[in-house]
């Protein structure tokens, strides 16, 4: 490899010596687009210059300043910086800058981590320069934003990019897709006077614009008081300016737009560019890189403009989920499908409505925001369970492009009635109203039968492990939605307690503290009665990595060896992110209820313990019943007896609301073990090198997989895909197919939700939806994942979303902050429970709360305050 190479010599295969910013413009330059002339010194030049620096230690980035600054460029490589700069012209002014190998990555652009120097005049300035850059691969935020985003120190090499400057009139940036909204090309152009420094480096309020399909929706123009200009002999300097109007003309901002569009088109991908325009009305490309942030389109969009709805967000899963989870996923939709009458020919093909996007599940909720009734029930139901999607929705309903299709109700009340016969709704809601009993024993003689049908024979083949995951996954959206019409009548007596009472929703919610039957609460309250019955001397004593080993080995003290794997064998198929199949189950990796076993039995042991306070909760129920019951009394004897059969039917039905997922995730358990078994034939055949390999396949691909193969190229590649998903910070509620985010349409210019909400944070009262009433005062523990997670009794929990496997963590917790959720969702309900003040459906309240400040939360109000 050559020392330098010109723009023109560059390739895509070049990337690990010339960096990413210069592969970009080798590949600007090679698709005939205006790129200032250039050239690049490789890597070999800085490997050289790094040669002897240790990596590691905690003074690595000062270390390796220090020996980049101070070690001599070797002769061949001075000559050659002398050499290719005197072919430029005559002391001609270049721009100088960094071009690391990681950089412009799918996950991270890197943008502004390392160095650029502007206006470099002379042969011994640019060797200085490139020296000023190699250096600054060790600044301190660039080593941090690799640390932050895993990636290895010791694999990351620098190059140097020597480029013309451009004597630039007017310069800036353009994404050729809103990087705030995500709408796809629409261009976004920020302009200001000189060089385009001022803009990237936030030094200016520029002139912004944005044009879609050529024709410009905005002019905004910025103050423009500062310009960075070039100097005579060498480098830039600020100078305040006095420009009114705008800097570009209706021609030149086009002409940009359709210049990014031309970039854009032969990258495939949204592209973040950097451009100046000269003295004689030239565009020049100076820069272009990926814009990582967007989040991805949807997989095979059907055809108009789609509203996709992040199950993912709901569930409380930001993670991605593997391929054999969204496989089945899609045959469990078949089956919700076929209820209707719309299930697909073949349930592994999934259901129409059902999408993939970022490596996340999707509801394609296009057919029912376009249709009346569809509107009014999803508002309804968004309301109770995702109050912020709801809201999202309600604006989306004003959008012309998404109007109401004209036709008649009877498509959708067939479909309805046709959903409705298949569950025998009339009869079950009939049954909840009249013989409780009998509602329970259904939901119990489900269990049973679940348990029956989920039973493979040791024997079984892989090729019948299959066929029996597929058969009873398509059998388990029709089998535990039949559960749902019961849990609804408990609700829906509840509204109408409210109605005939005249007692508001917000006063009665105490009747829903300390629900039977609810699956959850057992789980929680059994791991707790479990603390008090186990040694507590080594739960106190060694870390829990050691616990997970002694309880692995079996020689963990008798009582709780034998009590722990009674608790597994009860409760062992529950997990965090347990909707996602290829997720290990608490049987599996039993790290996490160890964790919370530690936490419980390293308490003070003051106040009420989580069984006492479970009955104070079903006593409270009690009292507001009776205190209804005596308000309706007012309105008339006959509603004081409707109300009291209400609560009572709501008391009996309320806390099956967690039954049906606690059945669903009972059958991804099973299937899942029944996979592990496939993949460990898999291995017997080489066509994997893991059995949990297989969950990085689809259902489709495991049976083809039995006739043998290699696959293992495949999964290592979805691994490492799964993997960068994971260091996703951004999931939408709710997307557009035109990648728009309609969420993110009223943040601020430049989509600054960290600081605007820090600010906002620090300033006042943050509100979301009332979950759980009381008030509670408090020190925030932000978790971001309940595993290995340490709660201190009396701390307030701030999280994104929860799932059954938090809950334990809800024992100890003094309040609950979420980002997502209604009134309906699965925090809601238990804090609720358990008495805990929440509020949910806070934007970003992991991100505008930090650990350890104070808080105030009012779940009554919905409100978050920080101490006066």
């Amino acid at each position: 490899m050559k020392t330098i190479l010109d723009f023109a010599e560059i390739d895509a295969g070049m990337l690990a010596d010339v960096g990413g910013k210069a592969a970009n413009l080798g590949e600007l330059t090679g698709a005939g687009l205006p790129v200032p002339p250039g050239w690049v010194l490789t890597t070999q030049a800085y490997g050289q210059v790094a040669q002897g620096l240790e990596i590691g230690g905690d003074d690595l980035a000062e270390r390796a300043r220090r020996h980049l600054l101070q070690a001599p460029v070797p002769d061949a490589v001075h000559e050659a910086i002398v050499t290719a700069y005197a072919a430029l012209g005559d002391d001609v002014p270049v721009a100088v800058r960094s071009s690391a190998t990681a950089e412009d990555l799918p996950f991270a652009s890197f943008a502004g981590q390392q160095d650029t120097f502007l206006n470099v005049v002379g042969a011994q300035a640019v060797v200085a320069a490139v020296r000023r850059c190699w250096a600054s691969l060790w600044t301190d935020r660039a080593v941090a934003y690799r640390e932050s985003n895993g990636i290895d120190h010791a694999s990351v090499r620098l190059a140097v990019v020597v480029q013309t400057m451009v004597d630039a009139r007017v310069a800036g940036v353009l994404f050729t897709a809103n990087p705030v909204t995500g709408r796809r090309h629409e261009a976004v152009i920020d302009a200001s006077p000189g060089l385009g420094e001022a803009v990237v480096s936030g030094a200016v309020n520029p002139d912004r614009f944005r044009v879609l399909d050529g024709r410009i929706l905005e002019r905004h123009a910025g103050d423009k008081r500062l310009a960075i200009r070039s100097l005579p002999s060498g480098g830039t300097e600020r100078v305040e300016t006095a420009e009114r109007g705008l800097c570009l003309t209706d021609d030149e901002v086009r002409r940009l737009a359709a210049l990014g569009a031309r970039v854009e088109k032969h990258y495939g991908s949204p592209q973040d560019t950097e451009w100046a325009i000269d003295g004689d009305g030239t565009i020049w490309l100076t820069q272009a890189r990926p814009i990582t942030t967007l989040y991805p389109l949807p997989e095979r969009p059907r055809p108009g403009l789609r509203v996709y709805f992040s199950i993912n967000v709901v569930q409380g899963v930001m993670g991605p989920i593997t391929p054999m989870g969204r496989s089945v996923f899609r045959v469990i939709g078949a089956g919700g499908a076929g209820l209707a009458g719309h299930g697909p020919a073949d349930p592994l093909d999934g259901a129409a409505f059902m999408a993939v996007s970022g490596e996340r599940l999707w509801l394609d909720l296009t057919a029912a925001v376009r249709s009346r009734p569809g509107r009014a029930l999803m508002s309804r139901l968004l309301a109770l369970g995702e109050a912020r999607a709801a809201g999202v929705m309600e604006r989306l309903f004003d959008d012309p492009r998404l109007a109401p299709e004209p036709g008649s109700l009877r498509p959708f009340l067939r479909g309805l009635g046709r959903f409705a016969r298949r569950l025998d709704l009339p009869v079950r809601l009939l049954t909840a109203l009249t013989r409780p009993g009998r509602s329970l024993a259904f939901t119990v003689k489900l269990g049973a039968d679940l348990d029956r049908g989920l039973r493979v024979p040791g024997s079984a083949t892989p090729a019948q492990r299959l066929d029996h995951a597929e058969r009873v996954l398509t059998g388990t959206f029709p089998l535990i939605i039949s559960i749902m019409p019961i849990a609804i009548t408990g609700y829906g007596m509840f509204a109408l307690a409210a109605k005939l009472s005249g007692v508001p929703i917000d006063e009665m919610s105490d009747v829903l503290r300390s629900l039977p039957h609810n699956p959850t609460t057992r789980m929680d309250l059994a791991l707790w009665r479990l603390a008090t019955r186990v040694e507590p001397e080594p739960f106190r004593e060694l870390p829990v990595p050691e616990l997970v080993r002694r309880y692995r080995e079996r020689r963990l003290p008798p009582v709780a060896q034998r009590e722990i794997a009674a608790f597994l064998a009860e409760y062992g198929h529950r997990g965090v992110a347990e909707i996602d199949l290829g997720v290990p189950r608490w049987s599996e990796d039993p790290t996490h209820i160890l964790g919370v076993l530690a936490n419980y039995l390293r308490m003070d042991g003051t106040g009420p313990t989580p069984s006492e306070l479970f009955a104070q909760g079903e006593r409270q129920a009690r009292a507001t019943i009776a205190h209804v019951v005596t308000r309706a009394r007012r309105r008339g004897r006959w509603r004081a007896a409707v109300v009291r059969f209400a609560l009572g039917r709501t008391r009996s039905y309320a806390g099956l609301r967690e039954l049906p997922k606690f059945y669903a995730v009972k059958t991804l358990a099973a299937v899942r073990r029944s996979l592990l078994a496939v993949g460990e034939h898999l291995v017997g055949l080489g066509v994997l090198d893991s059995a949990a390999d297989v969950f990085f396949l689809d259902l489709r691909e495991a049976r083809a997989a039995l006739d043998g193969g290699d696959l293992r190229e495949l999964v290592a590649a979805r691994r490492a895909s799964y993997e960068r998903e994971r260091r996703r910070r951004h999931v939408p509620r709710v997307l557009l197919s035109d990648g728009t985010e309609p969420e993110a349409l009223d943040e601020p210019p430049g989509g600054a939700r960290g600081a605007a909400g820090g600010a906002a944070a620090a300033q006042g009262v943050l509100t979301g939806t009332p979950a759980s009433p009381g008030t509670v005062t408090g020190v925030a523990r932000v978790v971001l994942d309940p595993t290995g997670a340490h709660l201190e009794p009396g701390e307030i929990l701030v999280c994104p979303s929860t799932d059954p496997g938090w809950t334990p963590l809800f024992l100890t917790a003094g309040g609950l902050v979420m980002e997502m959720g209604g009134a309906m969702s699965h925090g809601a309900v238990v804090a609720r429970e358990y008495g805990i003040p929440a509020v949910v459906g806070v934007p970003d309240a992991t991100h505008r709360i930090a650990s350890g400040q104070k808080i105030t939360v009012n779940g009554a109000a919905g409100t978050v305050t920080p101490p006066s």
